[in-house]
Formats: structure tokens, sequence, C-alpha cells
């Protein structure tokens, strides 16, 4: 991603100490930008599985499959951990 800008957040207490001690306070943001990431995939994702049911047939346990098998290899491919 280019550049980065400050934002404040509020966080359960328990979460952000939970975060803290698995990453250290230098990783703590890295660790908050990776899982917005994820979540901004997922939720366009979801909105492309539901724009293609709309037009189409419910997708097989086959299909649904063998897209995860693809996320998680390009996942892998831009550096990141497994879905």
């Amino acid at each position: 991603m280019a550049g980065s800008k400050k934002y404040s957040i509020s966080l359960p207490e328990e979460l952000a100490e939970s975060v803290r001690a698995q990453v250290g306070p230098g990783g703590f943001s890295a660790y908050v930008a990776e899982a917005l990431e994820q979540r901004v995939a997922m939720d366009k994702l979801r909105e492309i599985v539901d724009d293609f049911q709309t037009d189409n047939d419910e997708l097989s346990r086959d299909e649904v499959e063998a897209a995860r098998s693809l996320l998680r290899h390009d996942h892998r491919a831009s550096g990141g951990a497994a879905a």
C-alpha cells in the first residue's frame, strides 16, 4: 500500500493487549493493517459471490473450495498468511 496516515481508533482493551503481547509494540500497526486488508478482501469477495448468485445458480461446494484454494495461493504469493 502506498503511504501511511495515522488514525485514532478505539479497541476493546483485552483484544488490543492480546495483539500487543503477540506482536510487540512495533508490530501492532502492521498487524491491524493486515487484518483490515483481509476484511476488505473478504467483503469484496462476498459482494462478488452475491452478485454472481443473483444472476446464476448457487455455487457448488466444489466451486467454493476451488475459489478458496485460489485465494490461499494468491494470498501466499503476495506475502500474506494462509486464509
